[in-house]
């Protein structure tokens, strides 16, 4: 079998298109969540805090190049070393939010696929063979 053929099968299997749809659908649905934790949330944080801004916190690790900085931006670009707290406390909201997401959808694809019992498996071709015996020999 020649590797383009060998690679054109594996890549068509179901599962590969799935996972690929899977991906794509996930990379979209991260945006969406980190589009609502930077725009309604952590606003919504801010104020709740007094005004605080979480993308901005961060500490000095080194004032070799000073420590007047108005923002994490500002300190990044003057080539300061900083330790940018903030942006990791957003980044595990995101996180939660989006586990929180997942979760739920996955309760409910769950809920949606829920059967009832299942049905008895069907019989082995061997206990089907048995019972008609055990029926012939009720029938002497």
């Amino acid at each position: 079998m020649s590797f383009i053929k060998e690679f054109k099968e594996f890549a068509m299997k179901g599962n590969v298109m799935d996972l690929a749809v899977g991906v794509i659908i996930g990379g979209a649905f991260g945006k969406i969540v980190t589009s609502l934790v930077d725009n309604i949330i952590m606003p919504v944080i801010g104020v709740v805090t007094g005004g605080v801004n979480f993308t901005d916190k961060f500490a000095y690790l080194d004032s070799s190049k000073g420590t007047n900085f108005p923002s994490l931006a500002a300190a990044k670009a003057a080539g300061a070393n900083v330790f940018a707290y903030g942006a990791f406390i957003q980044s595990v909201i995101d996180f939660l939010i989006i586990a929180f997401c997942i979760f739920l959808l996955v309760k409910f694809m769950n809920s949606l696929t829920k059967k009832g019992p299942a049905a008895p498996a069907e019989p082995t071709a061997q206990e089907k063979l048995l019972m008609e015996i055990r029926d012939e020999l009720r029938k002497r």
